[in-house]
């Protein structure tokens, strides 16, 4: 069973706190189910986006939540500009903000 997608925004946000690295929820989706992405910003004019890692890509079946970088390094209106696209898909996203200069997500990535 999967936690809750209200669940998972809440404690990642909390555990960017603890790391004392800034992180905010820019969107609320569906609290259920909702697809969570996560935007790293560089603090330098770069982000990364993560998103949810397809089915395909993970291997256990462990319940967790895995991601997958969707973007690296990129300028941030190009950041932006992938956001709005994937709203405009699903309206139920949740969007969460980490700016963290190490560029680190806290994320379980999918291999």
């Amino acid at each position: 069973m999967r936690l809750r997608s209200d669940f998972f925004a809440a404690a990642l946000i909390r555990r960017c706190g603890v790391e004392n690295v800034a992180a905010v929820m820019r969107r609320r989706g569906s609290a259920e189910a909702g697809s969570i992405f996560v935007k790293v910003d560089h603090l330098d004019g770069t982000a990364d986006l993560y998103g949810p890692a397809p089915q395909s890509m993970i291997e256990d079946s462990s319940g967790e939540r895995a991601f997958t970088r969707l973007m690296e390094g990129d300028c941030i209106p190009d950041v932006e500009e992938r956001i709005r696209r994937e709203i405009k898909f699903d309206s139920d996203l949740w969007l969460i903000e980490i700016e963290d200069r190490q560029g680190r997500s806290f994320l379980a990535l999918a291999e």
